[in-house]
């Protein structure tokens, strides 16, 4: 049963991260109609959307993405910032609309960033209290580890509205602005779609796993009883 278990958790994050490389590998290959680059893709949607102090940056890494709040700044992996694909414009618009969001105050965003160093502690704490609490036999350690594995879980699952509300605004955006045409919309949605199955891949994992310490946890007290 615990084999099952830990392949499920184990292919399911491989799974996403597959369907990630593949499907934005395809639609990498696809110029867009407007033949665009990333770079100003995100250039054009900031400048519509009055964010003229957020700037545009190219990154490090194969698809290292992402929208920095605390220096006001889309920075693009090199494939994306110089491409001129329908997967760069997705990506692109997927980042500056984490910049939208941080404008308006988006609630679920703020709500996030405040989690950010509470979810940090859990993480680096939570399994030495966990295998502690196993180890001795001592329900009330692995208690406070499940309390600080949950933090991180709760901040995994607050990440999946984020990132579904910035493909929907990235979507509204290139397609209202004219970055790509109305008949490349399928492809981009594909690509926003395939990235995040590995948020929910990632929450869906770590709640599996925060359940079985749970039920660890109910049958240790079980059997002092």
């Amino acid at each position: 049963m615990y084999l099952i278990y830990f392949a499920i958790i184990v292919l399911i994050p491989i799974w996403a991260q597959m369907r990630v490389k593949s499907t934005f590998t395809k639609y990498s290959r696809v110029p867009s109609s407007t033949l665009r680059s990333g770079a100003e893709v995100a250039r054009g949607i900031l400048n519509a959307n009055g964010l003229y102090d957020v700037g545009v940056e190219e990154g490090q890494g194969f698809l290292s993405d992402h929208y920095d709040p605390r220096s006001k700044t889309v920075r693009l992996s090199p494939e994306n910032f110089r491409g001129h694909s329908i997967a760069s414009a997705a990506v692109a618009a997927h980042e500056c609309g984490h910049a939208i969001q941080d404008s308006e105050g988006y609630a679920f965003l703020r709500f996030r960033s405040a989690l950010v160093p509470v979810a940090n502690f859990g993480s680096n704490v939570s399994w030495i209290l966990i295998m502690i609490g196993l180890l001795a036999h001592f329900s009330g350690l692995l208690l406070l580890g499940i309390v600080c594995m949950a933090a991180a879980v709760l901040f995994q699952v607050i990440t999946l509205p984020v990132e579904f509300n910035a493909s929907s605004r990235a979507m509204n955006q290139v397609v209202s602005l004219g970055l790509i045409s109305n008949r490349e919309e399928r492809e981009a949605k594909k690509v926003l779609n395939a990235a995040a199955l590995t948020y929910v891949a990632a929450a869906a994992v770590a709640i599996l796993e925060l359940l079985r310490l749970v039920l660890i946890f109910t049958g240790m007290n079980r059997n002092d009883d």
